[in-house]
């Protein structure tokens, strides 16, 4: 009888661990949402990435907002990145370089089935700070060693590509054909979608800094993920939003409250609190134009919040990864 009690318990015992092993990972894929490919029928821009620069989680960061991504992940926190996508020419563009490059690039070939190309049909960048160029490195010999992927980039941004290593060996190699863009100037990507780089002020060590103007058949967008500040700029950013149907805007920090560990002068960007202020005349549609994005890791509107709910409360946005917007 003890015999057929210890099987007994035994048998329990292993199909009790079974039952959770297979439970796990379902509660697991109600908290990650993962999209592995959408399809394109139309000229499109997709969101590919809204994250700041170092990524979330960050690194060495200690603090609650890192703690729990380390520990599981998100693979919806990619670093800022727009695709464009054209299914009648069948091409693809990736609007900047970023860490995250290997699956934005896949996610945006995927959309109109063109993964028997290795890049897109061109890489416009905006500046050169890590989020946003070093990506270009995956496209060297040490990794996919590209053959003349087309790269645009604004005058001081190919001076530094080509004069410094090692960006220079992807030039010297031929893993990367430069195009030169200029300020204000249109440059037609296909017959259906068209680009004009506007420079902004920003802390242009290496390059200047650029927003991008992405004009479909049907709608516009404005694409500035990195300014120091609105008074800065030689523009009236509320003008440019009222010329467009959709405005991805700046915005790093949601306040100054949430950097407690570095001098906030010395990374200046429009917080989310003085831009509601500076827009909280506009009519609701104008407002309803507006998603914020290049978020920092610790940006409480990263995550179900009262600054979130306050944001979406006024009218504002808050880009998602994976959204497309019909151009």
């Amino acid at each position: 009888m003890r015999q057929k009690a210890s099987i007994f318990l035994l048998m329990l015992l292993i199909f009790s661990c079974n039952c959770d092993t297979t439970t796990t990972p379902q509660k697991k894929n109600k908290k990650v949402k993962k999209i592995e490919k959408i399809k394109i029928n139309t000229p499109s821009l997709i969101i590919l990435g809204t994250i700041q620069d170092a990524g979330s989680p960050h690194i060495g960061c200690k603090k609650k907002c890192c703690d729990s991504l380390f520990n599981r992940g998100n693979s919806n926190r990619t670093v800022v990145s727009l695709g464009i996508a054209d299914p009648e020419s069948k091409k693809t563009f990736l609007i900047e370089a970023t860490p995250d490059i290997a699956s934005q690039m896949k996610f945006l070939l995927k959309s109109i089935e063109q993964e028997d190309k290795k890049t897109p049909d061109g890489i416009l960048l905006t500046h050169a700070h890590i989020g946003h160029y070093a990506g270009l490195m995956y496209l060297g010999k040490e990794a996919m060693n590209a053959k003349n992927a087309v790269v645009y980039a604004m005058p001081r941004m190919k001076i530094f590509l080509e004069e410094n290593g090692p960006w220079s060996q992807l030039v010297k190699n031929k893993n990367i054909l430069i195009k030169e863009l200029h300020d204000q100037k249109k440059v037609k990507l296909t017959k259906n979608i068209s680009i004009i780089p506007i420079v902004v002020p920003h802390r242009d060590e290496y390059s200047e800094t650029v927003g991008y103007k992405i004009i479909g058949p049907f709608k516009k967008c404005l694409f500035i993920p990195d300014i120091d500040k609105w008074s800065k700029w030689n523009k009236s950013i509320i003008k440019e939003i009222k010329n467009v149907d959709y405005a991805f805007l700046d915005a790093t920090f949601y306040s100054g409250k949430e950097i407690n560990n570095r001098n906030i002068k010395e990374i200046p960007h429009p917080f989310i609190i003085e831009s509601m202020a500076l827009f909280k005349d506009l009519p609701l549609k104008e407002k309803n134009k507006i998603h914020f994005i290049h978020f920092n890791h610790t940006n409480p509107v990263l995550n179900n919040s009262n600054e979130r709910k306050e944001v979406e409360k006024k009218g504002f946005k808050i880009a998602q990864q994976n959204d497309v917007i019909k151009l």
